[in-house]
């Protein structure tokens, strides 16, 4: 089970700063699902381990609790595909079974070496509506700071999805993140070789800080079907930058959930993020460098905490309730109807 339940600090921060801000329905497009019984599936990929931390497993009725229980007045529904560390055949067969249970719409996790007519016949059969790869699915034998997108996501996977006209939830790898030449360059092939494909860049391209982003918005995000999610991202530049590169109709809501849980805030030093956590809370975060303790009390979710920075954003730069709705909804919303 999750174990998480909103405190006081968090219901005086929902109350202030996020409920009248908050359409009385969302989507929430990028959660997890997983049980501990899956087991591990795929190597090491580099990335950050601290969210290994925060949860054991994430259960459909867990994510069903958690919004009740963040969201009280709303009405959240999720897009779901499996954990991305979890066995994949049996990630695959849960959010199946959930998806149909609770009328979700659910993504299909892969492996790079999945047969590419045996995954369409699964993703068509299992009513997907498209992929989720990661990097940790690759090849073995690569290090991790040389991960390239089609090593993890092959050109096969991608003409199955062009061919279908399906999401793909896009994860992107390499220490250099959204900034990162090779994954530039072969962002920019997928846009212009694969245009049916509906291209989620995940996480604004991992550009946690103002330093990541780069050129990057110069480079992709000009395909009639490129969008990003600002998961997990609490950077008000990086938010900013993607409005004011593609527009709020390009943008789309994810927590991450349930990584979203975390309690903490976010800074930046030096181009590098911080999890600033609890102290405690967490167990011996020595070996995280991305993760430092604090002896505060009032922290909230990353959960508010990225939906404050969007807030801070959206105040910024004059948004209008109809760019809000579109970003909590009505993006997401047109995308799972073309389906």
């Amino acid at each position: 089970m999750l174990n998480f339940k909103t405190n006081d600090y968090d219901k005086y921060v929902y109350e202030n700063e996020l409920k009248d801000f908050l359409p009385d329905s969302f989507i929430d497009f990028h959660t997890h699902l997983s049980k501990k019984s899956f087991g591990r599936w795929g190597k090491s990929n580099g990335g950050s381990t601290w969210t290994r931390l925060v949860y054991e497993e994430q259960t459909a009725e867990d994510l069903k609790n958690a919004y009740l229980d963040m969201f009280p007045d709303k009405k959240v529904t999720p897009l779901v595909f499996g954990g991305c560390s979890c066995d994949i055949k049996m990630a695959n067969d849960y959010v199946l079974e959930v998806g149909k249970e609770y009328g979700w719409s659910t993504l299909y996790r892969t492996s790079y070496d999945m047969p590419s007519d045996e995954l369409e016949e699964n993703v068509k059969k299992g009513g997907f509506l498209g992929l989720k790869p990661y990097l940790s699915n690759c090849p073995p034998y690569l290090p991790a700071n040389e991960i390239r997108i089609f090593d993890f996501l092959p050109h096969s996977h991608l003409e199955k999805a062009d061919k279908n006209g399906w999401i793909v939830m896009l994860h992107i790898p390499r220490n250099g993140r959204f900034k990162d030449g090779v994954n530039l360059a072969q962002l920019a092939e997928i846009e212009e070789k694969y245009p049916n494909i509906k291209l989620i860049i995940a996480h604004i391209g991992r550009a946690y800080a103002k330093e990541d982003i780069g050129n990057a918005f110069d480079v992709v995000g000009k395909g009639k079907n490129t969008y990003f999610d600002f998961t997990a991202n609490l950077s008000d530049d990086a938010i900013r930058a993607c409005i004011n590169a593609v527009g709020t109709k390009k943008l789309i809501f994810g927590s991450d959930m349930p990584i979203a849980i975390m309690r903490m805030y976010r800074i930046v030093e030096n181009g590098v993020y911080y999890n600033i956590v609890p102290r405690g809370l967490y167990g011996d975060v020595d070996g995280q460098p991305h993760m430092r303790q604090t002896d505060e009390k009032n922290i909230t979710i990353m959960m508010y905490e990225q939906l404050k920075a969007f807030k801070r954003v959206a105040t910024e730069l004059k948004l209008s309730d109809n760019d809000i709705e579109a970003v909590m909804r009505t993006n997401a919303e047109k995308l799972l109807k073309g389906f």
